[in-house]
């Protein structure tokens, strides 16, 4: 393969400029003055131009078709080249006529996507424009072919022809003796002997002679498998290794792909500049969002420093609800309503927790509601700040206020609803009710006994009178009398105890109820300020996306490094 090192070299360095470019696209990095796509695209150049002359059947088409190993020139003994054919790559196969005698060939070949071959008629040509035609190709040639027929390699169009050229163009020249299988190896040398000394007259310098067989090393490189003894007498070997060597490897090219790679270099600085640059501000973000953050658990801890001054307004609350409650207690166990309730079911316990409880909530929910208009009013006064600092420092907007209006109206709903159900459950937990059931069921046994014996009393004095006993009737009922008063003053007495001992242990659990209510209290803010710390959450996804993206970039920049590295090496 012609020029294998140069071409993995330029395949690597092409490579490495596409994931330079990748990765300057993911981090937004110009690098249009450094890294042109339309010329990488190009192969970082154009192909190499080789410039194939000679008098006519010199065997010119033999040498293009064994470089290919392709039937691309016709090659017969008569002259098959009447025009100038630039051969170079397209697909599909095509001919595009640029004038009479010029023709462009575009062919599927691999080989012609590095490099282009001008097919010239002959130096001999009775077409004198041929040459003029050629002449406009040899000063952007990297090598210029001249075929010699090794029958006759003194033709004198052909060297009249090159006595023209300048020295630059004559630094690209290169003689091939075509047709060498058709000598012995002795004939071979006195002929090159005789073109060096021939080139040194007319010249003043001796090019590269090749002698080969064209169709020699045709038939070696189509052979299958390869037939390398045959290549090797072919002279093919040495020529190619020539052109490997002295073209693909020249100065000119090596200073290009030198050029290239210190635009890669530049453009690699330039990507760390700016992943540095990301990095640097991923890092101020991310304070920024701390620092946030910070800024609601402030606002958070005012409202729980505040806590001890709701909870003394939650314990008055609680006092004065329990007074009220213990007086509506007294009201319903005055005699009459008592004395009614031994003939149903008592349900008093049970009425005057839940009278209780519902008082109480509605007073807890109503303190919670008004801290939870001041959270409300905090939080819309610290939004509109927050956005301006956010919008300095990070590329990225937050949902709008209406968003935020129905986020803190439904988290106010919720800490009401919080502190409401803690109320409740506060006084579910302290067994008002099962102590208050208790004291009630031991006065109505009292009250019990009291009914019954009046009324044994009763049943027995009428029975006496029944039978006649005259003053029997009023003893018992004397004695009825009596223990109803008795049972009246028990009802009154048990009332006062029950109603005091009610409202002192009201008062008594007033401290532990508003110590458990505090712990919801706290929770229902810290919920509160959470959900409310839950609009940054787009900035948290964020920066999560961009840590998450820069530490493959690094990795990636220092594989592209190291890359780079290794092609200064071979460089």
């Amino acid at each position: 393969m012609l020029g294998k090192h140069y071409f993995a070299v330029r395949v690597r360095l092409s490579d490495l400029m596409h994931g330079v470019l990748d990765l300057a696209d993911e981090v937004n990095a110009d690098l249009t003055d450094h890294l042109p796509t339309a010329e990488i695209n190009d192969l970082l150049g154009p192909p190499f131009l080789f410039v194939i002359s000679g008098e006519v059947n010199a065997g010119k088409s033999s040498l293009i078709n064994a470089l290919f190993a392709k039937d691309l020139c016709r090659v017969n003994i008569l002259p098959e080249t009447s025009r100038v054919y630039w051969y170079c790559y397209g697909n599909p196969p095509r001919d595009e006529e640029i004038t009479n005698l010029l023709e462009r060939r575009f062919r599927p070949i691999d080989f012609l996507r590095d490099f282009n071959l001008i097919d010239t008629p002959g130096t001999n040509s009775v077409v004198q424009s041929h040459q003029g035609i050629t002449e406009r190709f040899l000063p952007t040639a990297d090598l210029i072919l001249f075929v010699f027929p090794v029958t006759n390699p003194w033709g004198a169009a052909t060297w009249d022809f090159v006595s023209t050229l300048s020295p630059e163009l004559l630094d690209k020249v290169v003689f091939i003796i075509q047709q060498a299988d058709q000598r012995e190896l002795i004939d071979i040398e006195v002929i090159l002997g005789h073109m060096a000394d021939l080139s040194q007259k007319r010249l003043g310098r001796v090019p590269p002679i090749f002698p080969v067989s064209g169709m020699q090393a045709f038939h070696a490189k189509r052979a299958v498998p390869f037939c390398g003894d045959l290549y090797q007498r072919s002279g093919y070997q040495a020529f190619e290794d020539f052109i490997s060597k002295s073209v693909c490897e020249s100065p000119r090219r090596k200073k290009m792909l030198d050029d290239w790679r210190y635009r890669v270099s530049c453009a690699l600085r330039k990507v760390e500049d700016r992943i540095e640059d990301q990095t640097r501000a991923l890092n101020v973000q991310r304070r920024f969002l701390e620092s946030t953050e910070q800024e609601i658990d402030a606002i958070r801890e005012r409202f729980v420093s505040r806590l001890s001054d709701h909870l003394s307004s939650v314990a008055e609350v609680f006092e004065r609800e329990g007074e009220w409650v213990s007086k509506l207690l007294r009201k319903k166990l005055t005699i009459i309503p008592s004395w009614f309730r031994l003939f149903t079911m008592d349900k008093t316990s049970q009425e005057m927790e839940t009278i209780f409880i519902e008082r109480l909530q509605a007073a807890v929910e109503a303190v919670a509601e008004k801290d939870g208009d001041q959270v409300v009013a905090e939080c819309r006064e610290h939004w509109p700040v927050l956005l301006g600092e956010l919008q300095k420092t990070m590329p990225i907007d937050l949902d709008g206020e209406d968003k935020l209006r129905s986020l803190l109206e439904a988290s106010r709903a919720h800490f009401i609803q919080r502190l409401g159900r803690a109320a409740r459950m506060g006084i579910g937990n302290l067994k008002v009710r099962n102590r208050l059931a208790k004291d009630l069921s031991r006065r109505n046994l009292t009250l019990k006994s009291f009914t019954v014996l009046t009324l044994l009393l009763i049943i027995v004095g009428a029975s006496c009178g029944a039978m006649g006993v005259s003053w029997l009737p009023a003893i018992f009922c004397s004695l009825a009398g009596l223990a109803l008063i008795m049972g009246m003053i028990m009802a009154w007495i048990t009332a006062n105890q029950i109603t005091a001992e009610f409202r002192d242990f009201m008062l008594g659990i007033c401290g532990t109820y508003a110590a458990a209510l505090r712990v919801d209290y706290d929770e229902g803010l810290r919920i509160f300020f959470q959900e409310y710390s839950g609009m940054l959450s787009p900035v948290r996804n964020y920066l999560v996306r961009e840590k998450m993206a820069v530490e493959p970039r690094l990795r990636r920049w220092q594989d592209l490094f190291v890359s780079l590295k290794a092609i200064e090496q071979d460089i």
